[in-house]
């Protein structure tokens, strides 16, 4: 899947930069924060259209790698689905 906006701006950077877009500095300004060519604040703005992102989140039905790590050792010993279900707090399907 292709990169959006330019390579070289970490997600903390482009979180900033999205927060003072919001605040109505202009590309000039960002730029002179970032110390870089207001041409790659407009790729990274304007690869979203000028609309800052959501903020991603996974879901609370996602396991966790502790919890992945539970299930396998549980199954390793002999434990049913339900037995572990039950173990983690999870619901039994």
């Amino acid at each position: 899947m292709a990169r959006t906006g330019r390579p070289g701006m970490s997600q903390a950077q482009k979180r900033e930069l999205w927060r003072r877009w919001r605040c109505g500095q202009s590309l000039s300004d960002i730029a002179r924060y970032f110390d870089k060519n207001p041409g790659s604040i407009f790729g990274v703005l304007a690869s979203q259209g000028g609309i800052a992102p959501r903020e991603r989140h996974r879901s609370l039905r996602v396991l966790s790698l502790a919890e992945r790590e539970e299930i396998s050792r549980r199954l390793a010993i002999g434990q049913s689905y339900r037995e572990i279900a039950a173990a983690l707090d999870r619901p039994k399907r």
